[in-house]
């Protein structure tokens, strides 16, 4: 009896280490990619550099981004709807030379990804992988010119809208809230054309934060894959940012990928009542809720760090990461799966709107 009582909790200990070891071996070995991070907005409103230690003071930098596992990084160009004309596209290059800035400072650490070429290079060398995606389709300022130009300057993806409407598409906000624009909702003769520059380009077209209309709208105008850069699910939290089953299912037709948001209030609906945190187990039903209504080819992460107040309770900066994997593993998700998840899916929404 004393020989049972000593060899039950080693082999537990035995178990849970050999848990441990695998989850972090497979988090190391796949290419970890979160398609949302707010980092160039907060930089300067924090005035702080992201090479800076800047544990507690920010979700994500440099040395916290490697503990994490992370190997391509998008970062969020933004600016709210008190830019407009004359003023979000300067703001746009400038929080874009600023990413670039960030770069050339750490030129051993980091590079720019503006191809799928480059994406593998960044991962074979060991340095961050940085590449930009526009939040906020008021920054092109109806100019079809300037959305060119932001892509030029490395922009790979462009959310339609923001929270604000612009004058061509309409966003979830203001849909679900029936707001009146004094126009019919989704996108305008002007957005369809938005649209089909962007694949022309090889952007990828962004359905996060936009409305119902305009989501079903840009999915039958893209002739590409989309993503929503930073959704989760409606059926699971109703707000009106995240996504319904029916959109879900329209975007898995698409061929498109949903990066699930870290926000506490995205992940369950009663964070806003109580304050109280969700668990990274809900995050994960939001993936499981994807996974069976469109397959695992079709989900992937997109935090939003260091643009939101609260992430679940187990994620309180990206240096936990690789819980992620754990918790997925912990479910039953296949090696091959998981990689999918963390970075593969969106590899293959990337090549194919970079394909001509």
């Amino acid at each position: 009896m004393r020989t049972q009582l000593v060899l039950i909790p080693l082999l537990l200990t035995v178990g849970l280490t050999a848990t441990a070891q695998s989850y972090k071996k497979l988090h190391a070995r796949s290419i970890v990619i979160d398609t949302h991070n707010d980092f160039p907005s907060t930089a300067i409103e924090k005035s702080v550099r992201f090479e800076q230690d800047l544990t507690g003071i920010t979700h994500s930098d440099l040395a916290r981004m490697k503990k994490g596992g992370v190997d391509i990084q998008i970062f969020s160009i933004f600016c709210n709807e008190q830019f407009g004309n004359g003023t979000a596209f300067n703001h746009a290059m400038r929080e874009m030379d600023s990413v670039d800035a960030t770069i050339a400072r750490n030129p051993n650490r980091m590079m720019a990804v503006h191809a799928p070429d480059a994406l593998n290079a960044a991962v074979a060398s060991g340095k961050l992988g940085c590449m930009m995606g526009v939040e906020g389709g008021h920054m092109i300022e109806d100019d079809l010119a300037n959305l060119e130009k932001l892509y030029n300057r490395g922009a790979r993806y462009m959310t339609l809208t923001w929270n604000n409407s612009t004058s061509w598409a309409s966003s979830a906000a203001d849909e679900r809230s029936k707001t009146d624009l004094g126009r019919p909702y989704g996108l305008t003769s002007f957005g369809e054309k938005v649209v089909r520059k962007m694949n022309e380009l090889g952007m990828i077209v962004d359905i996060s934060h936009v409305g119902e209309q305009t989501f079903y709208d840009a999915v039958r105008v893209s002739k590409k894959p989309v993503i929503a850069s930073h959704s989760n699910t409606y059926t699971l939290c109703p707000v009106p940012r995240n996504m319904t089953d029916d959109q879900i299912r329209a975007l898995g037709k698409n061929g498109g990928v949903i990066h699930i948001n870290f926000y506490s209030a995205f992940v369950d609906s009663s964070f806003q009542r109580t304050g109280i945190q969700p668990s990274l187990s809900q995050l994960i039903d939001h993936v499981d809720h994807i996974v069976g209504l469109i397959g695992v080819d079709h989900v992937g992460l997109g935090s939003d760090f260091d643009g939101i107040s609260s992430a679940p309770k187990e994620l309180n900066d990206v240096t936990q990461m690789p819980l992620i994997t754990e918790e997925l593993l912990k479910r039953g998700y296949s090696k091959k799966d998981i990689r999918k998840i963390l970075g593969e899916n969106f590899i293959r929404v990337f090549k194919e709107n970079q394909q001509r």
